[in-house]
């Protein structure tokens, strides 16, 4: 499962890349290639994934240029569309989105309602931040204690099993980050390198405020579609590879300022280039 540390060990997802659109294909791809447009969902909630450019308004950041990127290639207008947590899925169900790209990795309980283009585009782990006076040290801390934390955040069900912590759940990322700040946890968990590394390292204001180590449940970011759209899944797919191939992945990375991840590395190398 796409939850590996190599690109190869997708290898059984990946044979849907090679699958021939058939003269039906499912109904979003039809749509899409119809309107020629296609509607992506993505996370705007100011980290280096998604946010507003301060002068123009413009939503920035990995996910808008993955999507655009998108738009390019199938040669379609690209709509985005914001989601948070709390409703992406609800949005991609519900025809709001054709696609997601909104930080969202896969979990084997995402993949029962939710189909998924099988070549991952990130890795992320989730990490707790929290002020340098607070006493905690180690994930074990938490027992007990309330934790700020996004609705329908796949780090919810760990933090509660593993370390006996008490959620609080926001819909999204910057209202649990300003309940952390207000007093009301005493930490909040969320994906380490798109938006709490950032946050530590850049913002004054959080400067007073540590991480945990290790990352929680890292896992493969990948593009989410509706269950069943095996076609739509496939056309990503290629296009996800080229990405890969192209090393895309690791410039738009670059350009958001973050630090070079060693998944995009490695699988940057380990694909396949062609003959």
């Amino acid at each position: 499962m796409p939850t590996t540390t190599s690109l190869s060990r997708f290898g059984g997802f990946v044979f849907l890349a090679s699958l021939s659109l058939s003269a039906h294909a499912d109904a979003t791809l039809d749509r899409i290639t119809s309107r020629h447009e296609i509607d992506v969902g993505v996370m705007i909630a100011g980290s280096p994934f998604g946010s507003l450019d301060p002068q123009t308004q413009q939503p920035r950041g990995i996910n808008v240029d993955l999507a655009n990127d998108i738009g390019k290639k199938l040669g379609v207008k690209v709509n985005l569309v914001s989601v948070q947590p709390s409703t992406r899925v609800q949005f991609l169900q519900q025809g709001k989105a054709d696609i997601l790209i909104a930080n969202m990795e896969y979990t084997p309980q995402r993949a029962e309602i939710l189909d998924f283009v099988p070549t991952p585009y990130y890795r992320v782990g989730g990490t707790a931040i929290t002020p340098n006076n607070s006493g905690i040290t180690r994930w074990e801390d938490l027992r007990g204690k309330p934790v700020c934390i996004s609705q329908g955040s796949s780090y919810i069900r760990p933090i509660v099993e593993r370390y006996g912590a008490v959620p609080r759940a926001f819909p999204g990322a910057s209202q649990s980050l300003l309940a952390l700040r207000g007093g009301s946890c005493v930490a909040a968990v969320h994906d380490a390198a798109p938006l709490l590394y950032p946050l530590q390292q850049h913002d004054p204001e959080w400067r007073d405020y540590r991480t945990l180590q290790p990352e929680l449940i890292p896992a493969s970011s990948v593009i989410w579609v509706r269950q069943g759209e095996k076609d739509t899944a496939a056309k990503l797919n290629g296009i996800v590879e080229d990405w890969h191939r192209s090393g895309f992945l690791i410039a738009s990375e670059a350009k958001a300022g973050l630090p070079p991840s060693p998944a995009l590395v490695e699988w940057h190398a380990n694909l396949p280039k062609g003959p």
